[in-house]
């Protein structure tokens, strides 16, 4: 429980073993969560779980214990919040309270048993369906109020009502069923998907570990040449330039 703003707030996270990584960046005017399939398929199951919670004051938080720079020039992560809308305001001073107590958390007041059991028919019903096939049980649009997807506090802050976060949920728990070249992705939030711009979107890579590993080390060496404060406008085009040389001397060798 974390007492900030004036408000009482019932904060969930990950546990310090589990295994999902992320990262987070804003690209094309669209905040962005990064991760492997398996952080996909969890973070389904949190955006799932949350939309059933009846607590007020209830945030599921993604802090530094589970995330990456990420993998394109190693930018630090944001953490991210999941918020539910009908439950829960989280303001900028109450956000930036909880991102300085996920810098140096507490012991854990216990633990909580997340039930996700009616996702998983949820997404199987979806990947039943075909082109030409009638469509699955027809569903009302998803409530958009208190719908948003922003940076508050120095968090990535997804915050929807209950159908929204259900929506979600099945969505970023397909991501990966149709990779191309080992990439996909969803959309969250409002925007004009046709025309590739969303509030928010989650993207999976096939070799996201790699990809941080080879950010990190682009990274560190263009910085050993550049002037000491140089701005990101000047270090991160140089980052993705030289992530092609790194992995390059990580390739094996050709012999004849």
């Amino acid at each position: 429980m974390l007492r900030a703003d004036g408000r009482d707030y019932n904060v969930i996270t990950l546990r310090p073993g589990a295994g999902a990584r992320y990262s987070t960046n804003r690209y094309h005017e669209t905040w962005h969560i990064l991760s492997d399939v398996h952080g996909a398929r969890l973070l389904g199951r949190l955006l799932w779980g949350l939309s059933y919670q009846r607590v007020p004051g209830t945030v599921v938080v993604i802090g530094p214990q589970h995330l990456d720079p990420n993998p394109f020039d190693a930018e630090p992560a944001d953490p991210i919040a999941l918020v539910p809308s009908h439950l829960t305001t989280l303001t900028a001073r109450a956000s930036r309270s909880l991102r300085r107590l996920l810098a140096a958390p507490a012991t854990p007041d216990g633990t909580v048993r997340w039930h996700t059991w009616s996702l998983d028919p949820a997404v199987a019903e979806l990947r039943a369906w075909r082109p030409g096939a009638a469509w699955p049980a027809w569903r009302p649009p998803a409530d958009p109020y208190g719908v948003a997807i922003d940076r508050i506090g120095g968090l990535l802050t997804l915050r929807g009502s209950p159908a929204v976060l259900r929506e979600w949920a099945v969505d970023v728990a397909r991501v990966g069923d149709h990779p191309h070249r080992g990439v996909d992705y969803t959309y969250l939030g409002s925007g004009d998907a046709i025309g590739c711009r969303s509030d928010g979107e989650v993207q999976v890579f096939g070799d996201y570990h790699q990809r941080v590993s080879v950010a990190r080390v682009s990274r560190r060496e263009v910085l050993a040449g550049v002037p000491a404060g140089a701005s990101a406008d000047d270090v991160n085009p140089r980052v993705w330039g030289h992530n092609k040389t790194v992995r390059a001397r990580r390739l094996p060798a050709v012999t004849a």
